[in-house]
C-alpha cells in the first residue's frame, strides 16, 4: 500500500498532496453530515412507520395470546372438575369406612321414622278407641244380668222384699301402652340395623 501511496504521489509535491487529502477529508466530512440530516429527516417516517408495524404485531400477539388461554383454561376446568370427583369420592369412601352414615342414609331413615311414626300414632289411636269400646261393652252386659237374676225371684216369691241389685264392679281400664315416641323408633331402628 505504502507503494501505491508513492506511486500517486511521486508526480506531485508535498503542498499539493497535503490539499488533496484536505480536500477529500472535506468531502467526507460533508458526505457525513449529508448523510446525518438525512437520516434525521427520514427518521421520524421509519420512526413512525417502526411504531405502526409494532401495533399489529402486538394485536395479532395479543389475540393468539387469548387463544391459547381460553384453551388452557378449558382444559384445566375439566381438570379440576375431575379432581373434585376424586376428592368427593375419597372422602366418601374414608366416611364409610368409619362408619358415617352419608346424606342418602340419613334421608332414608328420615323417611322411616316419618313412616313409623304415622303408623304408631295410628296404632295409638286406635287402641285408645278399642280399650272405651270394650270397657262400654262389659259394663253393660253384668248390669243385665243381675237385673235378669233380680227377676227371677221377684217372680218366684211375689211377697218377698226385691232383693239388691248389686252393682257391677267398674272394670280398671286396660292400660295403656307406653307412647312411643320418634326418638325410640329411631333407636330400634339404629339398633336392628346394628
Amino acid at each position: 500500500m505504502g507503494k501505491k501511496l508513492k506511486a500517486l504521489t511521486a508526480g506531485v509535491n508535498e503542498t499539493q498532496l497535503a490539499t488533496t487529502v484536505k480536500e477529500s477529508a472535506h468531502q467526507i466530512w460533508l458526505a457525513g453530515l449529508g448523510a446525518f440530516a438525512k437520516a434525521q429527516e427520514e427518521g421520524g417516517k421509519v420512526f413512525d412507520a417502526l411504531v405502526k408495524e409494532g401495533e399489529v404485531i402486538q394485536a395479532r400477539t395479543r389475540k393468539i395470546t387469548e387463544e391459547k388461554i381460553a384453551e388452557v383454561a378449558g382444559k384445566t376446568a375439566g381438570t379440576w372438575d375431575r379432581l373434585e370427583h376424586v376428592f368427593e369420592d375419597r372422602v366418601a369412601r374414608a366416611l364409610g369406612s368409619l362408619g358415617v352414615p352419608t346424606k342418602k342414609d340419613i334421608d332414608k331413615l328420615a323417611r322411616r321414622v316419618a313412616e313409623l311414626t304415622a303408623v304408631v300414632q295410628e296404632l295409638s289411636e286406635q287402641t285408645a278407641k278399642v280399650p272405651a269400646k270394650a270397657a262400654a261393652k262389659p259394663a253393660a252386659k253384668p248390669a243385665a244380668k243381675p237385673a235378669a237374676k233380680a227377676a227371677e225371684p221377684v217372680a218366684a216369691a211375689p211377697a218377698a222384699a226385691p232383693a239388691p241389685v248389686k252393682k257391677a264392679a267398674a272394670r280398671k281400664p286396660a292400660a295403656k301402652a307406653p307412647a312411643v315416641t320418634p326418638a325410640d323408633v329411631l333407636n330400634t331402628i339404629v339398633k336392628s340395623n346394628a
